[in-house]
């Protein structure tokens, strides 16, 4: 099954309350999903939209994976390999930051044959504005029920 995945994270203040929105759509279906998090970043929420789009999926699929952050995109595609071989390092020996969200995105990545894309982000493309107005309503609700 081909899946094709947006995903966006939103944090009001850096760090501050953030929310996360997952579109995912595949045939005719479309499932919509969003999360959030009291005191967190703009990046942990880019992530965590990432790994929750992938674990929605319940089983091994081919995902288009669209996604307006560089950091997710490049962290993955370019600096893990050499995170892991380094011993979660970075190239200046330092311990990698959102070790556990990159170490839970990796196993999410591995069940799957996922194909990375960056898009600008609101720039008016459907899918990543849908997913960004996912990732304000996280952080709505997260900051409603704390």
């Amino acid at each position: 099954m081909k899946v094709t995945l947006f995903t966006d994270g939103a944090c009001k203040g850096n760090p501050g309350p953030g929310g996360w929105g997952a579109v995912l759509q595949w045939g005719t279906h479309e499932k919509r999903l969003c999360g959030g998090c009291a005191q967190t970043t703009n990046n942990r929420m880019e992530l965590t939209a990432a790994i929750e789009g992938l674990r929605a999926l319940t089983r091994p699929c081919e995902v288009e994976l669209w996604t307006d952050s560089v950091y997710v995109k490049d962290g993955l595609t370019k600096w893990m390999p050499n995170w892991k071989a380094n011993g979660w390092r970075t190239a200046a020996k330092k311990p990698v930051a959102n070790q556990d969200l990159w170490q839970a995105l990796d196993a999410e990545v591995e069940r799957h044959q996922v194909n990375w894309h960056w898009i600008k982000g609101h720039a008016g493309h459907p899918g990543n504005e849908l997913a960004d107005q996912l990732a304000n309503q996280g952080v709505e609700q997260c900051v409603k029920s704390c």
